[in-house]
């Protein structure tokens, strides 16, 4: 059995649920880090079963991957349970923050700091924190892939967004830094940006019947983006000859996002 590792934080569902899959059948072990009630663990406990079902090893954790307390009882477990073994991909698919406006005349209908906190700690500097225990307990591997899931939203307006939109910008950033204080290891680090897909995260969104619709509009293939697009694209990057791809925001949207009007015609089959 394989020796190779990846870490999935939002390892049940959405990008990170297709990712766990995706990098099982490529052959590594899945670490995976989600947090669920009662209602969505069977979501979990299918993903666990399909990585499973590849061959591979599947250690799953359901609990607040923001939370320092349990990042260290996970390494710490893994660096016992698995003595030698190294993490050779991390995947921050972490879906959690509020959807609240940053105006309201209502102060409790607007954001407050502690949302505001929590949202940014969770979706975007968890990335950071997860990284640092990994390299100070020796646990990165040289060589390694860091992913951070962003969105179009980080560099666009959709209302209620704004926090997370905030935290996907703020991603993006961290994921520059890590790419160049981690070459000296060889790690490269890349945020993916895909298209709109319908995910439980985005079915929370406002208006997301309305977000879907345009996009299909929008997208060049007149579909949305899927996640196991997003995470064919994970496990491709993961390749030894995309060693030199760092610090970069790559599209995984079918050139959705470049697309600056909707229009039908667009996705009609050319004649």
């Amino acid at each position: 059995m394989t020796n190779k590792w990846a870490l999935v934080l939002g390892a049940s569902s959405g990008f990170g649920g297709a990712a766990s899959v995706g990098l099982a059948k490529a052959g590594y072990n899945i670490l995976g880090v989600h947090l669920d009630r009662q209602a969505t663990i069977p979501n979990a406990e299918k993903v666990k079963a399909d990585v499973e079902s590849a061959g591979v090893k599947a250690v799953f954790y359901n609990v607040n991957a923001a939370d320092a307390s349990k990042r260290k009882e996970i390494l710490d477990e893994f660096k016992k349970n698995f003595a030698g073994d190294k993490i050779n991909v991390l995947v921050h698919s972490l879906a959690f923050g509020t959807l609240k406006p940053f105006i309201a005349k209502n102060p409790n209908d607007c954001i407050s700091p502690a949302q505001m906190s929590m949202t940014l700690d969770v979706m975007a500097h968890t990335i950071i924190y997860w990284t640092q225990s990994l390299v100070q307990k020796e646990l990165l591997s040289e060589g390694g892939r860091i992913f951070g899931l962003t969105s179009a939203g980080g560099q666009t307006v959709i209302p209620s967004y704004g926090a997370v939109s905030a935290a996907k910008a703020t991603l993006e950033s961290h994921i520059r830094y890590l790419a160049v204080e981690l070459g000296v290891m060889k790690v490269t680090a890349n945020a993916i940006m895909a298209g709109v897909t319908d995910t439980a995260a985005l079915r929370k969104i406002p208006g997301n019947e309305d977000m879907i619709e345009a996009a299909a509009m929008k997208n060049p293939h007149g579909r949305l983006t899927t996640p196991e697009e997003v995470a064919d694209a994970i496990v491709l990057l993961c390749d030894g000859k995309a060693s030199w791809i760092s610090g970069n925001v790559i599209g995984v949207d079918g050139a959705e996002y470049i697309v600056n009007h909707i229009n039908q015609k667009i996705c009609r089959p050319i004649k």
